[in-house]
């Protein structure tokens, strides 16, 4: 289950993850959407990320992705500034299907406030959670 859920990221309640690294003094996160996410959406067709440059607020929509299925919104883990955009995913949205966690990141922020971490879930108390609401 751990190749499910890699456990050097971090998980919302509303499936997304990110994986904090240091660059330059500068704590970045990149953020992404996990394999249950990916499994309850279908196939992507679309997303919609922000633009760099923009910020985003911790809990808010940043984006979204369309699938088959539906439209869901993209809730941002962590508040910070916009660095990176994943602009293949522009031309070829399936990436988010194939690797979440690798090739199918969404954005990359400049984390405003590093206590926000404290709010998010380690692997094993997000499957806890997937658990716990019968996933």
């Amino acid at each position: 289950m751990s190749a499910q859920y890699p456990d050097d990221l971090y998980y919302t309640k509303d499936h997304e993850w990110a994986r904090l690294e240091d660059r330059d003094g500068q704590k970045l996160a990149t953020i992404g959407v996990t394999r249950f996410a990916v499994e309850q959406l279908g196939d992507v067709t679309q997303v919609d990320l922000p633009k760099e440059g923009e910020t985003v607020k911790q809990a808010e929509v940043f984006g979204s992705v369309e699938s088959v299925k539906a439209v869901s919104d993209l809730f941002a883990p962590l508040t910070g500034k916009v660095v990176k955009v994943n602009s293949p995913l522009a031309d070829s949205p399936e990436y988010v299907n194939e690797d979440p966690y690798d090739e199918g990141w969404m954005i990359q922020l400049a984390v405003s406030d590093q206590k926000e971490l404290d709010g998010l879930m380690d692997a094993a108390a997000y499957q806890s959670f997937l658990r716990e609401q019968g996933e």
